[in-house]
């Protein structure tokens, strides 16, 4: 894994996680949720750059958003120090151990929340879930506050989904070995494996026990839909920002109905590819400041691309899955007047991670830094307060909303 060849970058330039790719900044959705078995999201990764990923996830163990705040500078985020676990890692393989252990226990310690370590193959897998496919049975999952490893999502044709497994199961086990307690990317090590092979997943339901034996799969996912309401109405869900999906958010806008209005649903959207959520921010505005990051105290910044369309009335979708890029999304085109906000708040993922490779080819992800809206709003922790707060009906609020702007019948 030479230079960190599968790396997602989180960088002004647009980013390739491919062999060969220059790296620079990772931004994670959240190193937990991810996962399950093929993909990164919590009910959708990655933030990445998460993850997504895409990545990738959140963990929802972490403690509920606050309420919104006005313009500050983001609160500092605990982060491991990288020369401390690259100091550990070395010395764990000069006596023949485990970097990656090594380096975790230092991670560990850190109190760093969003921090992880990946081991080599696993570093490969996020990297093929943030161009959309993997292999697996198809399960997104999250841990919760006692350890235990919750089913969030089944994917509709996958393997989990045709032996009934259901949102809501608790995993217990995969092929013997106990999950609880694991972090999300242990789990998901698990469940990856060569398609067709079989996995033996034990689950709770109700206070019923579950023994499944599943095959793995390669599966694919889509993280741009598009369909159409009455009155010229368009939807774009963004399931996740992954390679590719800025320039479809592009592109359906360019094919909505003139004069039509745009539903932007960024629901369960766990983030993903920074670039590709700017380039999806671009499509309705036209050029300008779109977040603020900092990486050990040095500011940088992230500008839309000119020629989008500002004109058409907006509305975003978001709700407490909407995390990571998604809220960089989300912040911007609220803050620049340019949406209006419908939903319930956002997680609250906000911060920068930085990937570091070890000497077995294991890379560690550590918190650098935060990033702030264009208004300058720090959000981890405290996440994004919709402009107008609806926790059931959604879709018909925003509908209101477009009608009072003359669009939709």
């Amino acid at each position: 894994m030479p230079g960190l060849p599968s790396i997602p970058a989180f960088c002004l330039q647009p980013r390739d996680v491919r062999r060969g790719a220059v790296v620079t900044l990772l931004f994670l959705a959240a190193v937990g949720v991810g996962a399950g078995t093929g993909s990164w999201g919590h009910g959708g990764s990655a933030d990445s750059a998460g993850a997504a990923a895409l990545v990738v996830g959140t963990e929802p163990d972490a403690a509920p958003p606050g309420p919104r705040v006005p313009a500050q500078a983001p609160r500092a985020a605990a982060t491991a120090d990288r020369d401390a676990v690259a100091r550990a890692a070395a010395e764990a393989v000069a006596e023949g151990k485990s970097a990656k252990s090594a380096a975790q226990d230092v991670v560990s310690r850190s109190g760093d929340r969003w921090a992880v370590v990946y081991d080599q193959g696993e570093y490969e897998a996020f990297a093929d879930d943030l161009d959309g496919h993997w292999t697996g049975v198809g399960l997104w999952a999250g841990r919760l506050r006692d350890g235990r490893i919750e089913i969030d999502r089944v994917q509709p044709g996958s393997p989990a989904a045709r032996a009934g497994m259901r949102a809501g199961d608790r995993l217990l086990s995969i092929d013997g070995q106990g999950v609880t307690g694991l972090r999300v990317a242990e789990v998901v090590s698990l469940l990856r494996g060569a398609a067709g092979t079989p996995v033996e997943l034990k689950l709770t339901r109700g206070g019923t026990d579950l023994t499944q034996t599943v095959r793995r799969e390669e599966l694919r996912s889509e993280p741009v839909t598009v369909r159409s309401l009455a009155g010229g109405i368009t939807v774009i869900k963004v399931a996740s920002f992954t390679r590719g999906s800025g320039d479809r958010v592009r592109s359906a806008v360019r094919a909505a109905p003139a004069g039509g209005g745009v539903m932007l649903d960024l629901r369960g959207n766990t983030g993903g590819l920074v670039t590709e959520a700017v380039t999806a921010a671009s499509a309705f505005l036209d050029g300008g400041l779109v977040a603020t990051y900092d990486v050990r105290g040095e500011q940088r910044a992230l500008y839309a691309a000119p020629g989008g369309d500002t004109a058409r009335p907006l509305v975003a979708l978001i709700d407490g899955g909407t995390m990571s890029a998604a809220e960089l999304v989300t912040g911007a085109l609220q803050d620049r007047g340019r949406a209006v906000v419908v939903g319930t708040r956002t997680f609250g993922k906000g911060s920068v991670q930085m990937p570091t490779e070890l000497p077995d080819g294991s890379v560690a992800e550590l918190t650098v830094g935060t990033y702030r809206t264009p208004a300058g709003r720090g959000l981890d922790g405290t996440g994004i307060t919709p402009d107008l707060a609806a926790a059931d009906g959604v879709e018909e609020r925003a509908r209101t909303v477009l009608g009072g702007i003359g669009v939709g019948p």
